[in-house]
């Protein structure tokens, strides 16, 4: 899992030439930064069973590789549940902002109803974590993938969506990328973690039947869109995941029999792709 065939060497190692080539190189998180998400982290608003997540999900070491700062517009795709948004609401609650992607309660799917109606419900019952989050963009790809005016946000996050995105096509997936490159200012970071799938598989075929996506696709549509390739980082790595396997088998879902919840809880969570995409 670990092993990068040649073939992804290469698309990175040529667009990471062309990054260097206009940047001095990443710059360290700021005192500021790492104390403002470590508080976030720690919040009380945060369950037990969400905090018990971050030995996988990595939320401090994830959000300073994008390179994220408590003064920028943060766009957050299909929110789910709204972990993130957790840590992204009070992180930039005094200095920056923070606009959700997500569906509409128009929307014809009942399961997505369901979701919006709950991360609302989450949102208004504690204003002073989530008060400051600045509006709601309808999100519903392939209808709606517009996230805003052109050149108006510094990141935009997603965190285990892009399956969804491929399920319905992959003009879908690159719509959507093509939409967060659009949004993004010069020098804006579209930062993505996806569930990954072995090198080279058959992308569509992976992302139906596994929820996976293989690196070297999501890099190769990172390039379409226009963007370059700043980083990429096996923060959320877990060599224990065969690859081969639905993600819902794994924690926390366990959908399988009792009888390998034993072993999925062994493996741990997905094993996730992190890269950081700039805006040339």
């Amino acid at each position: 899992m670990l092993h990068r065939p040649a073939r992804i060497l290469c698309l990175l190692a040529g667009s990471l030439l062309a990054f260097n080539a206009a940047h001095a190189g990443p710059i360290a998180p700021s005192d500021n930064t790492h104390t403002l998400l470590q508080e976030a982290v720690n919040g009380s608003w945060r369950s037990a069973a969400h905090k018990a997540r971050d030995q996988y999900r990595h939320p401090i070491e994830t959000l300073e590789f994008f390179g994220i700062r408590p003064d920028m517009t943060v766009i957050e795709l299909e929110p789910g549940g709204g972990w993130y948004t957790e840590i992204l609401a009070p992180f930039l609650y005094d200095h920056g902002h923070l606009i959700e992607a997500t569906a509409s309660m128009n929307t014809k799917s009942n399961f997505m109803r369901r979701m919006v109606s709950a991360y609302d419900a989450k949102l208004k019952a504690d204003p002073s974590v989530y008060g400051h989050i600045e509006k709601m963009v309808p999100f519903a790809p392939p209808e709606q993938v517009k996230l805003g005016p052109d050149n108006s946000a510094d990141m935009v996050l997603t965190f285990r969506n892009a399956h969804d995105w491929l399920d319905h096509s992959p003009a879908t997936l690159d719509a959507v990328f093509k939409a967060a490159f659009n949004v993004l200012k010069p020098g804006g970071v579209f930062g993505f973690t996806e569930h990954r799938a072995r090198p080279f598989a058959d992308a569509v075929e992976s992302s139906k039947t596994l929820h996976r996506i293989p690196e070297d696709y999501i890099l190769e549509a990172g390039l379409r869109a226009g963007f370059r390739i700043a980083g990429v980082s096996e923060i959320n790595a877990n060599p224990k995941d065969p690859e081969d396997i639905n993600v819902h088998m794994l924690p926390p879902d366990l959908s399988g029999p009792e009888s390998d919840h034993a072993k999925m809880q062994a493996i741990g969570e997905s094993d996730r792709m992190t890269i950081k995409f700039v805006k040339p």
